[in-house]
């Protein structure tokens, strides 16, 4: 399952995730409707989902102050909101790259995601590690 935040709710970014992407593809507002979800209350929805890989641009919020869990994976890229549209191809590379091609592979880590490289840390460890150039 991909959860994307709220600044990925173009319809065009579902859809386009959702052409190639065999799990659900679903918005942050549908984990729990009516309400407003502030970033602080993310993780504790996500670990409420299946394994899920949320997705956001709001890297400030989520880089390095997450707690990292086993039971989630949060992506972080670096993007302009004037380049949203891009996040579904990008998405797509990021988890096609070994170190995040399955969902076990990738539950615990924070990745972050520019457009010179790919850095995450893990669960496991609690470290900056595996810094990728791409």
């Amino acid at each position: 399952m991909i959860i994307l935040d709220e600044q990925l709710m173009k319809r065009s970014i579902r859809l386009e995730t959702a052409k190639w992407h065999r799990g659900s593809v679903r918005l942050v507002p549908e984990l729990r409707p009516q309400t407003v979800i502030k970033d602080d209350a993310i993780p504790d929805l996500l670990r409420r989902e299946n394994q899920p890989t949320f997705v956001t641009i709001n890297e400030k919020d989520f880089w390095k102050k997450v707690a990292m869990d086993s039971q989630f994976c949060v992506v972080c890229f670096t993007l302009p909101y004037t380049r949203v549209d891009e996040i579904p191809e990008a998405l797509r590379s990021l988890l096609g790259q070994p170190e995040f091609k399955t969902k076990a592979a990738r539950m615990g880590k924070v990745i972050r995601v520019t457009d010179e490289r790919i850095t995450y840390y893990s669960f496991d460890e609690g470290k900056i590690k595996g810094v990728f150039d791409g």
